[in-house]
């Protein structure tokens, strides 16, 4: 059965996956939707005993249906290889009643790299199968992990060129380094000046610019984006859910059958809107806990079936979930709205028009399977300090917020249900404030002695990627105002107009 995608603010256009992979972002500022989910019909016997390459493809397969069987599989080799530091890549570690599902394994140490190593290649052969000549420029905006994992991959990939956008002060010590240190050719980093949720619109807005696309056409460029906009990011992520109820399968965790809830920090909505397409597939799934940190709009939309972000932007200790505008959400809208472009592009409008919209009660009824919650910087420090003291188990600030809305979630419910909690970034990433939540004492030391003190008290060894840029030189220090991004795109790719040549 082939799967082909729509657009969501456009019921004409209907592309193929690696049309819609090239693209990015759909036409009218649209996102591709899968036009039917296909179901995951293969014995969990089977899924259980398959390595995590094998599922991969057992899942992507059924989704990306334009790919050949070589092509897909040479795409998920080169992906998940040695760059991870286990085999398993996406271990499950039992801790305090929970499954937490380690995504952090690969070469940027966040789950981002979970979909980002295999994006690359599937961008490269999605432009071969359509015999695409321009150099394909990667337009991206980051909240703190994706940057670097988008970097990492792309970095001196031939025929691509990558972008990326990061709110100057918003982002950790550690994540900011991990970018500015990159190196690559082809690569550029920007720090504006405003917060993710502006970025996130620049970029929006150059690929809705059709003078823009027509000066890159007339250089030989083209725009495709690495973000979860990307049906090529949110496909590969369906697959660490599966992988995760299959080995509880196989552990004997859980019986055949059994139902189990998903826990995932939630910043822009694709981690979590996985897991909702992994559901639809057939995984036995019960409850979706989308949980949120200070920036509560989407505890607050999920309470009420109002989207507002009309609020004060906080910047958190979780700055990848530091987002008021969570794109992904469109995708879901969509499908409760019964496929609706005309719907979603009302409420969208209303988004940018207004800064909210509600959605109606038929379309709240179908969100049954979400439950929203949120913890507060003092609940996630709070959880972090609880966790090592209570299991000598040590996870970041935006897993803590996972963690802590599960118990607030265990408490309101008393749901026994068997819970997989998505542990979205290696604590390394966060040291000062992991380290400073388990203990005041801790704060007079330097990033990088906390990086080795945290490894003695986790028993864990410090990952090659920060070991990497312990020393590492800056080669990235550009800056720029939010409305400044176009022509930093344009200067570049060496592209100017008559009055600047």
């Amino acid at each position: 059965m082939e799967v082909l995608y729509t657009n969501t603010r456009d019921a004409s256009e209907t592309v193929r996956a690696s049309q819609a992979i090239l693209n990015g972002l759909a036409k009218k500022s649209g996102l591709y939707v899968p036009t039917v989910i296909p179901k995951l019909d293969i014995p969990m016997e089977e899924l259980a005993s398959m390595t995590y390459q094998e599922t991969a493809y057992a899942v992507m397969s059924r989704f990306l249906t334009d790919f050949t069987e070589e092509e897909l599989r040479t795409c998920i080799e080169r992906a998940y290889d040695s760059k991870f530091d286990t085999p398993k890549i996406a271990p499950l570690v039992s801790a305090d009643g929970a499954y937490y599902l380690e995504l952090f394994h690969g070469a940027t140490i966040a789950f981002k790299d979970m979909a980002l190593s295999i994006l690359p290649h599937l961008l490269i052969t999605s432009a071969r199968k359509n015999n695409v000549e321009h150099d394909i420029v990667i337009l991206t905006a980051t909240s703190g992990d994706t940057g670097k994992a988008a970097l990492a991959g792309f970095a001196d990939v031939k025929g691509t060129k990558i972008i990326v956008f990061y709110p100057k002060n918003g982002v950790s010590p550690i994540q900011e380094k991990q970018m500015v240190t990159q190196k690559g050719g082809n690569t550029l980093v920007v720090g504006i000046h405003g917060n993710f949720d502006q970025a996130q619109t620049g970029v929006k807005q150059m690929f809705s610019d059709e003078a823009l696309r027509a000066e890159l056409d007339a250089a030989g460029y083209q725009f495709s984006s690495a973000n979860s906009i990307n049906i090529g990011r949110l496909v590969p992520q369906i697959v660490y859910y599966v992988y995760a109820y299959a080995q509880m399968y196989a552990s004997g965790g859980i019986a055949p059958g059994e139902r189990i809830n998903i826990v995932v920090p939630t910043g822009n909505f694709g981690n979590i809107l996985a897991a909702f397409y992994a559901k639809n597939m057939g995984l036995p799934i019960e409850k979706l806990i989308c949980a949120s940190n200070e920036n509560k709009v989407l505890y607050d939309f999920f309470s009420s079936g109002l989207y507002d972000k009309n609020r004060e932007f906080i910047l958190t200790s979780s700055p990848s979930m530091d987002i008021l505008i969570s794109s992904n959400l469109e995708r879901l809208i969509y499908r409760i709205a019964g496929d609706d472009a005309e719907k979603n592009v009302y409420l969208m409008n209303r988004l940018a028009e207004t800064g909210k919209y509600m959605i109606t009660s038929d379309m709240k009824d179908k969100l049954r399977t979400f439950y929203g919650g949120f913890a507060d910087e003092a609940e996630t420090a709070a959880e972090i300090r609880r966790l090592y003291r209570h299991t000598g188990y040590v996870v970041d600030t935006h897993t803590a917020v996972a963690s802590a809305v599960y118990q607030k979630y265990l408490a309101e419910t008393n749901d026994t249900a068997k819970t997989v909690i998505a542990s979205t970034a290696s604590p390394f990433k966060f040291t000062r404030s992991v380290m400073n939540a388990i203990d005041k004492k801790y704060d007079a030391m330097s990033d990088f002695e906390l990086v080795d003190e945290l490894s003695g008290l986790a028993n864990v060894k410090v990952p090659q990627a920060i070991e990497e840029i312990r020393h590492a030189a800056v080669l990235h220090d550009t800056e720029c105002d939010a409305d400044d991004m176009r022509d930093t795109v344009k200067k570049f790719l060496g592209i100017y107009s008559e009055r600047q040549k």
